[in-house]
């Protein structure tokens, strides 16, 4: 294959430009900020569990809790009715001492529930604890989140800032070189990593192995236009001022 030897000059500035883009990509994707966000997500999913978790309990107290205050009321209510009759002595000697031993019945009975209102208060309590930490932790690690967020998309974009500037500067260097001369350098490159190398100290710029004499001689004689392989890598080996020809 035969291509100017400015061009060949300019495929070791190209490669230059597109290991640079290499590294931006690298860095774009190894932001640890895509670490972190990974694992702000899984614990907000937890998180969140959580909150159901505590909000549904905490209803069901809730619910529980009306129960237990209702059935006092209704204690209280029928207790209270039952001394207003006592109060009023209305009924015969019988009727109004079996009221008698009902009120003590239903005030053992109201003792009772009030212990099970307290037991269930105490616990409906505990759970308002629960559901306000748990959503302080989801609002804190939505700020977090938020916060890694911002980094994460100011880093990118000082990145990505970067590789359009190299982006462009690559352009303008395909431009000018030959279409088939690129073709093959975009197909090594894909192959390898790198599609072009520099000739220096006899030694590839690819795979920094020494050429042979038998190589050298062949490099040394031929014709400026014809674009050199390297037999180890393959990848198109540009003569320079440092080639040791």
């Amino acid at each position: 294959m035969k291509a100017d030897p400015t061009d060949q000059q300019r495929l070791l500035d190209l490669q230059a430009l597109d290991t640079r883009l290499d590294q931006l990509d690298h860095q774009l994707r190894s932001l640890p900020e895509h670490a972190e966000l990974q694992a702000l997500t899984a614990r907000a999913g937890d998180l969140d569990a959580e909150v159901v978790r505590t909000t549904t309990a905490r209803g069901d107290v809730q619910r529980e809790l009306t129960k237990a205050e209702q059935d006092v009321q209704l204690v209280r209510d029928r207790s209270a009715r039952n001394q207003k009759r006592l109060d009023d002595g209305v009924g015969t000697a019988k009727d109004l001492q079996a009221l008698q031993h009902e009120i003590e019945s239903l005030a053992r009975r109201q003792s009772t529930l009030e212990d099970e209102e307290l037991e269930v208060m105490e616990r409906a309590e505990a759970l308002d604890a629960e559901v306000t930490q748990a959503e302080t932790n989801r609002d804190e690690l939505a700020a977090e989140t938020a916060e890694v967020t911002r980094s994460r998309d100011a880093k990118a974009g000082a990145l990505e800032t970067d590789r359009a500037e190299v982006a462009a500067g690559r352009e303008a260097i395909v431009a000018d070189i030959s279409a088939e001369l690129i073709a093959l350098y975009d197909k090594i490159r894909v192959q390898s990593g790198t599609g072009a190398a520099p000739l220096q100290q006899r030694r590839c710029g690819g795979c920094q192995l020494e050429l042979n004499q038998v190589d050298l001689s062949r490099i040394r004689s031929a014709p400026e236009d014809e674009v050199l392989r390297c037999e180890e890598c393959r990848r198109i080996l540009v003569r320079t001022a440092e080639s040791g020809l």
